[in-house]
């Protein structure tokens, strides 16, 4: 499930509310971030979960593309661990074998660690 938002950090960080006070409990949930380079498109996403209703909780539903992803880990206490993750991306997206059919991903594994995918061929 996702909420999506302009890629931007006042809209990304409303996003983020919105669907975290949409699901309640973060506890036991896996939570992404998807961006769209070409459309200017982030989205805040949720795993799916038996007994969820995207429809009630006012959210969208989607899929993450599978396949090869580069992996960069980013370590350190939100908010400032944040920042970290534009510049992060924009060195993995140096790679030669990126994939530009997919999106990028960001996996946020717990609360201070972040990783971040860059699908590669």
């Amino acid at each position: 499930m996702f909420r999506s938002a302009a890629d931007e950090q006042e809209a990304i960080t409303r996003a983020w509310n919105d669907l975290e006070a949409a699901v309640g409990s973060l506890h036991g949930r896996r939570f992404f971030g998807v961006f769209d380079e070409v459309r200017h498109e982030y989205r805040a996403c949720v795993e799916l979960r038996a007994g969820d209703d995207p429809d009630a909780l006012g959210l969208e539903t989607g899929s993450l593309a599978g396949g090869r992803y580069a992996r960069r880990r980013l370590r350190g206490e939100p908010p400032a661990v944040y920042a970290q993750i534009a510049p992060a991306f924009e060195q993995l997206a140096r790679r030669p074998d990126r994939d530009d059919t997919r999106l990028g991903i960001e996996h946020y594994r717990s609360r201070d660690v972040i990783d971040l995918l860059l699908p590669v061929t």
